[in-house]
């Protein structure tokens, strides 16, 4: 009966304090990415802003998870999310070194990460977070490439 209400009617009070924690993991990510931008380092906006909100993901769909699988002693989701991160974290570090220091890897890097969350949200049928996640890493993508441009073509740095 608890998952027949949860599809009609999947914003709850706990959906809407997820999709908040997502949005300030976001906005103090690029909060923090910013001053690296303007200092000229790599990682900058878009980066900082993908892995504070991968992190955040990563967190959220491991407590849920746990409650959603209690009834079954044998799976553990928290072992399940660290060796996804695990994983994808290799691999996200392999495609940055491969292209040497070129800051769009390294942006491309944490959009696999929290790909990966997504991904993982979605397998434990966390799908407003997922869905909320997917559209804040768009909104990065898109968006903080333009902002972090002008701000440091406003503070004199080479973009």
């Amino acid at each position: 009966m608890d998952n027949l209400l949860h599809i009609i009617s999947p914003f709850g009070a706990a959906e809407l304090n997820f999709v908040w924690r997502l949005l300030i993991a976001v906005i103090l990510g690029s909060l923090m990415g910013l001053e690296r931008s303007i200092a000229g380092k790599h990682a900058g906006m878009r980066t900082y802003a993908l892995v504070a909100l991968g992190s955040c993901l990563f967190c959220l769909v491991s407590v849920l998870a746990g409650f959603e699988l209690t009834s079954f002693a044998a799976v553990n989701p928290l072992q399940i999310a660290a060796s996804v991160v695990i994983g994808i974290g290799f691999i996200g570090s392999g495609l940055a070194v491969m292209h040497g220091e070129n800051p769009i890897e390294l942006t491309t890097a944490s959009g696999i990460w929290v790909a990966a969350g997504v991904g993982m949200a979605c397998g434990f049928g966390f799908y407003i977070i997922a869905a909320t996640a997917m559209v804040l890493t768009t909104i990065v993508f898109s968006l903080l490439g333009k902002v972090e441009h002008n701000i440091r073509t406003s503070w004199g740095v080479k973009a």
